[in-house]
């Protein structure tokens, strides 16, 4: 059995525990780099909590939870977490000059043959690439949260992206139980969020409109059509149904849905008030904490069940290699 690739892991927040879970979970050693000192110092501890809760529900991992902690280790310093890593997943915040930043000392200590693998969700991969020499090795890795329980991975080739890096990706996160895709273009919110917002602006517009209010939007979505998206995704439904029946309806509704360039404007407005969602009580919907406890509870276990389902799944096709 070949060694398992050395991962560096750089900002420790909400995706990067995650995603350095991921890989201490297959046993992959993973150095986890932050600057702040409480996220870095409790890191460990949200990746046992998160084995933990999945463990009482059932997730076999083949491993002790503290055996899995033991992959992982945690450092202040760059050089340090550079050293000798064959892959860095860099998971700060969302700002272009950072990641810039990050990218090209990423690109000045980290061995010539590592893969450096950006997880911003929206933000031009070529654009972070810039102040990097060798930008033939840096590639867009979004994840989607939490990482370590939503098995969608989108590979996203920047400009300058070689075909090794794209290709050793892909299989590096295949191999660990993950989902990739490989997207061919580098655009704005790639594939996964393009269409997500898509959705949502339509959403938005739909109350904006007074069409109905906005739990009825949640139960339209949840007891109609998006029960059949586990299952088949809208190029399959449309070839499901026919696409002469699909262009005719298109010929119809398309100039009725919304197509504005700015966000909505309920959106702006409860912004605007202070009506944050989850963060203040209150967003389109009101919102108690035994209420945001539970929404939050219920997507977990969902997320749980089906990450265990693929598990078993992952590990069985493992066993027959």
């Amino acid at each position: 059995m070949s060694t398992p690739e050395r991962i560096t892991v750089v900002g420790a927040g909400l995706m990067g525990h995650g995603i350095a879970q991921i890989f201490a979970l297959r046993g992959h050693p993973v150095w986890l780099l932050d600057a702040d000192e409480d996220t870095l110092n409790s890191a460990r501890d949200r990746v046992r909590a998160n084995l933990t809760n999945m463990a009482k529900q059932g997730v076999a991992f083949g491993a002790d939870i503290e055996e899995i902690l033991g992959h992982i280790s945690t450092t202040a310093d760059l050089a340090t977490a550079c050293e000798d890593c064959n892959f860095v997943f860099e998971a700060v915040y969302e700002d272009l000059e950072l990641k810039q930043q990050v990218f090209a000392d990423l690109d000045r200590l980290c061995p010539r043959k590592a893969g450096l693998c950006s997880n911003t969700s929206v933000i031009s991969i070529t654009e972070i690439s810039e102040k990097a020499k060798h930008r033939e090795r840096i590639v867009g890795t979004h994840f989607w949260n939490p990482p370590y329980l939503i098995p969608l991975v989108e590979v996203v080739r920047a400009e300058e992206t070689a075909d090794w890096c794209i290709n050793e990706t892909y299989d590096l996160l295949a191999g660990v139980g993950k989902h990739p895709v490989h997207v061919h273009k580098d655009v704005p919110g790639f594939v996964g969020n393009r269409l997500q917002h898509a959705l949502w602006r339509e959403a938005f517009a739909i109350i904006d409109e007074g069409i109905c209010d906005p739990a009825t939007v949640d139960e339209v979505v949840r007891n109609g059509f998006g029960l059949r998206l586990p299952t088949l995704g809208p190029v399959e439904t449309a070839d499901m149904v026919g696409l002469d029946l699909t262009l005719a309806i298109h010929n119809y509704i398309l100039k009725h849905l919304n197509a504005e360039p700015t966000p909505s404007t309920t959106l702006q407005a409860k912004v605007g008030a202070g009506e944050l969602g989850f963060k203040s009580g209150r967003g389109f919907l009101e919102w108690s904490e035994s209420d945001i406890a539970e929404s939050r509870e219920r997507l977990a276990n969902y997320l749980i069940s089906i990450f265990a389902e693929q598990q078993a799944q992952w590990k069985g096709g493992e066993d027959r290699l």
